[in-house]
């Protein structure tokens, strides 16, 4: 008699299913693992991890590659490989090419918030402000209908420089303000303290930084943005207290070394402003600014060459720059080499027609080339744009002595002595001074040669 299942085939190895049939236990582990298996990557898929892989270590050209493949194989149906494409388009300054695609991606998938993101940045980047700032707020709805509290400081950061570019200070603050509530991002501080200062808001621009000062205490490039504002509002004790701790962090700091440089190369301290700036040159050594800063402390030291040396360097490094062309100009008047002079200055005007300075030294320098008439129009045209200015009308002055014509000159001598009279004659040129006077004999003696003076 059988004992209730005490064997090899007993109840222990056996399970019932629901039609009360006996399936040994292996064959249905064994079925387990059979429909357990991982499921499978589809095609249009399956290359999007190495596309990621080689796209993050910035492997554009392998990354191109598998991109051309992975959309001849789907026939352009891959979202990744698509966004993958539009990013790296727009990494090679191919921005409509990159908005083309990433388009593509957001019509794959219209509820991928990154596709639209990525493509207002295109359209920022081609200077359509309004429209990025439309598809921002799209995106933004995209990711609040998800979830309401869900909030994105990129976005509104983003929206806030739209808005700053399309000269709508107001919406630019309240967007980068609430980037801010949200995310307390370094470059949310920066560009709403920028805002500040294009309103010519000092103290407010100040209160931004300072109150991202705060949240990183160490951050050199705010230390560096205060110290020049203070500078600007000629608070020097504060502006060296945060230049100081920003060149305690980092030695090297360009900007906080041309501060600082700048500041001694004012108060005549040459040699310790060159010795800064050649700390700055180990980091820095194509600063254009540097290099004209090193120039006009040679230039105050009267070491012409050198200094014409440094000023080329950093016309070479910003041809554009009107202050360079401006300074080699007043050297190469200053050295007598008017020719070239007249090269600098034309440039210098060229980039900024609003500066009545470079105006005025072209006249001079014109008038030692004997251009007459040329020099006249220089002189008139610098009058227009600083009328009060006492060196052009004693310069000016002799100008018209010089040819003849004693009655204009009579006038503008005598708008020149009216002008410095209301003037601190500390503050006045000693030269000028002493040049206004013996404008005021030959106007009596009628005697002719008198050389220019040039602040």
């Amino acid at each position: 008699m059988s004992d209730g299942g005490t064997g090899a085939g007993s109840n222990d190895d056996k399970v019932v299913n629901s039609n009360d049939t006996d399936i040994p236990v292996r064959q249905v582990e064994r079925r387990m693992i059979r429909t357990s298996k991982a499921p499978e990557i589809p095609p249009f898929e399956s290359r999007n991890w190495l596309i990621h892989s080689h796209y993050m270590s910035k492997d554009f050209d392998t990354c191109r590659s598998l991109i051309v493949q992975q959309l001849a194989e789907t026939q352009g149906m891959c979202e990744y490989a698509q966004y993958v494409q539009g990013m790296v388009l727009r990494q090679e300054g191919r921005i409509q090419e990159s908005l083309d695609s990433l388009q593509v991606a957001s019509r794959l998938n219209p509820q991928n918030p990154e596709n639209l993101k990525q493509i207002a940045r295109s359209l920022f980047l081609m200077g359509k402000h309004k429209t990025a700032i439309e598809v921002y707020s799209s995106a933004l709805e995209l990711i609040q209908n998800r979830n309401p509290e869900n909030k994105d400081w990129e976005i509104l950061h983003n929206q806030g420089i739209c808005y700053a570019r399309l000269g709508d200070s107001s919406a630019a603050k309240n967007h980068l303000k609430k980037a801010i509530e949200i995310g307390q991002q370094h470059s949310s501080y920066m560009q709403l303290g920028r805002v500040h200062l294009e309103e010519g808001n000092i103290e407010q621009a100040i209160a931004v930084y300072k109150e991202a000062l705060a949240i990183s205490a160490e951050d050199t490039e705010l230390m560096t943005t205060l110290g020049l504002l203070y500078l600007r509002n000629n608070k020097h004790q504060e502006a060296f207290e945060y230049l100081g701790n920003s060149l305690a962090y980092s030695p090297t700091e360009h900007k906080a070394i041309l501060a600082v440089g700048s500041v001694m190369q004012k108060h005549q301290d040459h040699d310790v402003a060159i010795s800064k700036y050649r700390v700055a040159t180990l980091s820095t050594p194509e600063s254009p600014q540097l290099w004209n800063n090193i120039g006009m402390c040679f230039f105050d030291k009267k070491k012409y060459v050198i200094a014409v040396s440094c000023l080329k360097r950093s016309w070479y490094l910003a041809p554009f720059e009107w202050r360079i062309a401006y300074n080699l100009g007043l050297i190469h008047l200053t050295i007598r080499q008017y020719a070239s002079a007249v090269h600098f200055l034309r440039a210098a005007i060229g980039t900024n027609p609003r500066l009545g300075a470079s105006y005025l030294l072209l006249g001079i320098a014109l008038t030692h080339l004997n251009e007459q008439s040329q020099a006249k129009q220089a002189f008139e045209h610098s009058l227009t744009l600083m009328p009060d200015d006492i060196s052009l009308l004693l310069n000016y002055s002799i100008f018209l002595i010089k040819n003849a014509d004693s009655k204009s000159a009579l006038y503008f001598i005598t708008k020149f002595e009216s002008l410095i009279t209301s003037v601190s004659l500390k503050t006045l040129d000693p030269e000028l001074v002493k040049m206004s006077g013996q404008l005021s004999s030959i106007l009596h003696s009628g005697l002719p040669d008198q050389q220019e003076v040039a602040t």
